[in-house]
């Protein structure tokens, strides 16, 4: 049975004719959101290593951590090709010229093929967009906007520090300048219910990004959502309750959108709550069993027909 989305591994195996592997670049950068150029804390999700490996730290040069990365990839997949992914933080909170000097040594790596580059729609402007745009011509780029959600009561409930006009505005720049953009999307935050989750995708729909990732919310240690959830203030969503609205939102999103995402992925050591976020492969096989039970695909709800991609017993 085909996956009933437009997944990303499909994608860039149609791309480049072999497996892709994504390699993941710590810097070191900090978060204007965390430094006080914005707000200080953070989001309420988020603890101080911002989903970080702790390489920079710990005296990694980016080139150093792209070469044990890429030969734990030959080990495990036989990868020939790499993308660098600049994850942690804000990786555009720099300098143009510290951008320039990061994403060249990256690429500078032995079978790099493009970057995918992690940050906030409040730290572009057209001057970092024209330094990401130079390296469309020979390689494979993604800037990843952490939106969370397009209701600004939402974003203003967890600090997010900005609101959806702001994602809005960078993701139409980016764009323009022939970069893709994908939407980190997180499913469960407070205060909202599936209604509301559901309108994130249609909206981001509407926007035309060109990928999406779908993360759950979970709570990890040490930061304010822990304190709310251990004060009764915050319940994780069931993880049945989590595939059916994935299934709906892919349902919304069109069938150009490529999904490279449609879980969280905790550490273990971090991780408060739910248990079960631990176990991706049981919620991912969950979700592909949800599609077929329900007879649905990615984009069925918009009632177009899904092109340029197409699954086991049903052509789109």
């Amino acid at each position: 049975m085909g996956r009933r989305y437009n997944d990303y591994n499909a994608y860039l195996k149609g791309l480049f004719g072999e497996r892709v592997q994504k390699i993941i670049v710590d810097t070191g950068l900090g978060c204007p959101n965390r430094d006080g150029t914005i707000g200080r804390g953070g989001c309420i999700y988020c603890n101080s290593k911002g989903s970080g490996s702790g390489l920079w730290q710990r005296g990694f040069s980016i080139t150093e951590q792209i070469e044990v990365g890429r030969k734990a990839m030959i080990r495990r997949y036989k990868a020939k090709k790499f993308q660098a992914y600049f994850q942690s933080y804000t990786n555009t909170y720099t300098s143009c010229e510290h951008m320039k000097t990061m994403y060249d040594e990256a690429l500078a790596a032995q079978g790099m093929v493009g970057i995918a580059v992690g940050t906030r729609p409040d730290c572009v402007d057209p001057d970092k967009i024209a330094v990401l745009a130079s390296y469309v011509k020979n390689y494979l780029v993604w800037v990843e906007y952490g939106l969370q959600s397009v209701h600004d009561q939402t974003l203003a409930r967890i600090n997010r520090g900005h609101d959806f006009a702001c994602f809005a505005r960078a993701t139409q720049m980016t764009r323009e300048a022939g970069i893709n953009v994908c939407a980190h999307i997180i499913l469960g935050l407070p205060g909202e219910d599936k209604a509301m989750m559901l309108e994130t995708a249609r909206k981001i729909g509407d926007l035309g990004i060109d990928g999406v990732k779908i993360h759950l919310l979970y709570v990890v240690k040490g930061t304010p959502l822990e304190t709310m959830w251990k004060a009764g203030q915050y319940q994780c969503l069931g993880q049945q309750e989590y595939v059916d609205i994935v299934c709906d939102f892919l349902a919304l999103l069109p069938g150009n959108v490529i999904v490279q995402r449609i879980t969280g992925d905790p550490h273990p050591d971090e991780l408060a709550d739910p248990r079960w976020a631990l176990d991706r492969t049981a919620t991912f096989k969950m979700i592909h069993e949800t599609l077929e039970k329900r007879d649905l695909w990615q984009g069925k709800a918009l009632g177009k027909p899904t092109k340029g991609w197409s699954f086991t017993g049903v052509e789109k």
